[in-house]
């Protein structure tokens, strides 16, 4: 079973400070101890480095920064990475939409991963970002409770919205 890991659970994990920190590593032994494999967006890892080092650099922690940079090469190779940027120009319309139909709620990125783990058939996304929830298509874990009931509920069929539909007032 796989899981796509959003921005504020890759944070978690890796900054000590940070206020999801011993949730994001709750969730991660949950998601190890049920098998659950991991994937990790281009858009996701882009986005939690350039928070972390602008958050190190504010907090006058700059001196994590090699350190944090060379965990992050060494855990998340390009080749274990889904490449999602190349599919922007492809989906910017439905991202748009997805965008427009949330009111906002979700950014860029956030419409990125739900179109992609759509595409992929990933169901379960590991977040602290509630807007997920609005994503029909989702299952949102937060807790490592999530994570057993995730694995109940990713047994049953997926809803059967469409992606062209969810965009059409783009």
């Amino acid at each position: 079973m796989v899981i796509a890991i959003d921005t504020s659970v890759l944070i978690g994990m890796l900054d000590t400070r940070d206020v999801w920190h011993s949730a994001a590593l709750q969730v991660q032994g949950a998601l190890l101890a049920a098998q659950m494999l991991p994937v990790y967006f281009d858009c996701v890892l882009a986005e939690a480095v350039s928070t972390l080092v602008r958050r190190l650099r504010e907090q006058r922690r700059e001196q994590e920064s090699p350190s944090l940079l060379d965990r992050l090469d060494a855990e998340l190779l390009p080749e274990t990475l889904t490449w999602l940027f190349p599919d922007v120009p492809r989906l910017y319309r439905h991202v748009m939409g997805l965008i427009r139909s949330s009111a906002g709620e979700l950014n860029f990125n956030d419409a990125l991963i739900t179109l992609a783990c759509r595409e992929r058939q990933i169901r379960l996304l590991a977040s602290f970002d509630r807007d997920f929830d609005r994503v029909p298509w989702l299952i949102r874990v937060a807790t490592p409770a999530d994570v057993v009931a995730a694995q109940e509920r990713v047994a049953l069929p997926t809803p059967e919205t469409d992606v062209s539909e969810s965009t059409e007032s783009t």
